[in-house]
């Protein structure tokens, strides 16, 4: 049984829905300011993982990942530029058309990385009526106040009545030793409260109206309104970095307390940081390196390009739960490693089936290898362990490969299946096939693979030329049984996957 460690609780908790057979999943998604970077990849691919096992569980699972395109400022803060009109400013763009380039850049970016789309993509710009309407329902609570056409949640009102700080272990007195009051911040009871709607200044370009101001709503107010629309009032799992611990995902929950009168979220999940050197990596700290970069090999700090499945596996060979470091020797490591595993699973699909299978390569633990992937996976998403399992599994294979052993139909059929749905479905790797390498490949490596494809048919032409129709009739044959369409033209030919 599924067990997923809560933030809330501090501890791991057997998995139990509030509706059977279902499951309502809510991740924080991307800022789209910018182009997505290596810390945007590891909550995507980590809450990927959770999706796939769901499914892979029977669950019919309603996962929905926000776009923020409104009310995120600079530095976190309820002062300040907000990230996108910023953009929009200094690129003389409207900010739609900076949400919308950015946007297609993040999907084409998940796409690459095998990471399945959510369910539903919800824009904060697209739910400003909703969130007036928590906003209000927060105010008739008496849990928030007006200032000069701002609403700022009262925290101190609320802790009276609800803990505040639950989640992220801190109690409003450290909160206020920790917090300074700031220029800019007068119209706040305190600097600790947090803003539900911002009135907007005049040089604001993105505002809408409402009861208190022409404005917009404050960072926090985007997932309160659009988890509890798409996913009821009370819902399972709510993912995200554990940068957004605090302030962002504490802010949601005295949101929804204060405005429902009880929590909305059943298990709270997060996953830990990508590290460069031992510091975050993120755009605040311009350290970061863009996926596109990654998959190019076109910054300072890469000594190589690196495919989309490498990042995907570098991701994966930890724990989501555990920092992981950025290093060149840490994604070759992980190249190889995919290598490798590539290697076996290709191998596997070759090698023919015997009358039993050898005794040396131990039936067994070949035949146990479902349940102990399934046991990683119950266990808290423990995704490099089930690695590790397919590891093993792959001497296993390697040996019958070399003739070293034989391997019975029954234990084949099973070890085939087990790599299918653990590597492929659940962790998402891209193993086999022509399409796995088109997707997956950096653009060196496509273009090698184009151009033996090319190189395949101009020997093939050149077989026709000769009427050596044997030959070329082979070539057409083969290609088209691995899933090429090939088409002859006047030129020459043409060819797609």
């Amino acid at each position: 049984m599924l067990q997923i460690y809560n933030t809330l609780s501090r501890q791991k908790e057997y998995f139990k829905p509030l509706h059977e057979g279902h499951v309502g999943m809510y991740v924080c998604g991307p800022t789209v300011y910018g182009d997505a970077h290596l810390g945007h990849a590891r909550p995507a691919i980590t809450f990927d993982l959770l999706y796939r096992y769901l499914m892979h569980l029977g669950y019919k699972v309603r996962y929905v990942r926000n776009i923020t395109d409104v009310g995120h400022l600079e530095h976190d803060a309820d002062e300040g530029e907000d990230k996108i009109a910023k953009k929009a400013r200094l690129e003389q763009l409207e900010p739609m058309e900076v949400v919308q380039y950015f946007t297609n850049r993040y999907h084409h970016d998940m796409e690459l990385l095998n990471v399945l789309p959510p369910s539903i993509e919800p824009h904060a710009s697209g739910h400003i009526i909703e969130q007036i309407a928590f906003v209000q329902k927060i105010m008739d609570k008496g849990y928030a106040y007006v200032s000069n056409g701002s609403v700022y949640m009262d925290v101190e009102k609320y802790a009276k009545d609800y803990p505040y700080g639950k989640l992220s272990g801190r109690n409003l007195e450290d909160i206020v030793t920790e917090t300074r009051e700031l220029d800019g911040q007068q119209e706040k009871k305190h600097s600790f409260d947090f803003a539900l709607w911002k009135k907007a200044a005049p040089e604001h370009i993105m505002h809408w109206p409402s009861p208190w101001s022409e404005g917009f709503p404050g960072w926090h107010m985007e997932c309160s309104a659009m988890g509890t629309k798409y996913l009821g009032e009370q819902f399972d799992i709510h993912g995200g970095g554990m940068d957004l611990m605090f302030p962002h995902h504490e802010a949601e929950i005295a949101q929804s307390c204060a405005a429902l009168g009880h929590d909305s979220v059943h298990y709270w999940m997060h996953n830990n940081m990508i590290t460069i050197a031992g510091k975050k990596m993120g755009k605040s700290y311009n350290n970061f390196i863009t996926l596109e970069q990654f998959f190019a090999g076109n910054h300072h700090l890469l000594e190589q390009p690196f495919s989309p499945m490498t990042i995907r596996f570098f991701i994966l060979q930890a724990h989501y739960r555990s920092t992981v470091d950025f290093s060149n020797d840490a994604l070759v490591a992980a190249e190889k490693g995919l290598a490798r595993l590539t290697e076996a699973y290709q191998r596997l699909m070759k090698i023919k089936a015997s009358d039993a299978t050898s005794e040396h390569l131990n039936p067994e633990l070949l035949n146990s290898l479902r349940t102990r992937c399934q046991e990683a996976m119950d266990d808290d998403l423990n995704s490099p362990i089930v690695i590790s399992h397919l590891f093993d599994s792959a001497r296993a294979i390697n040996t019958v490969f070399d003739g070293k052993g034989t391997i019975s139909e029954a234990d084949l059929e099973e070890l085939r299946a087990v790599w299918k749905t653990y590597a492929m479905d659940i962790l998402g790797l891209q193993l086999g096939g022509a399409e796995g390498l088109l997707n997956s490949s950096t653009p060196e490596l496509l273009n090698s693979y184009k151009g033996a494809v090319d190189m395949l048919l101009n020997m093939r032409l050149e077989a026709k030329r000769n009427k050596d129709w044997g030959t070329s009739d082979k070539i057409r044959n083969e290609l088209t049984a691995l899933g090429f369409t090939i088409k002859d033209t006047k030129d020459g030919f043409e060819w797609s996957l």
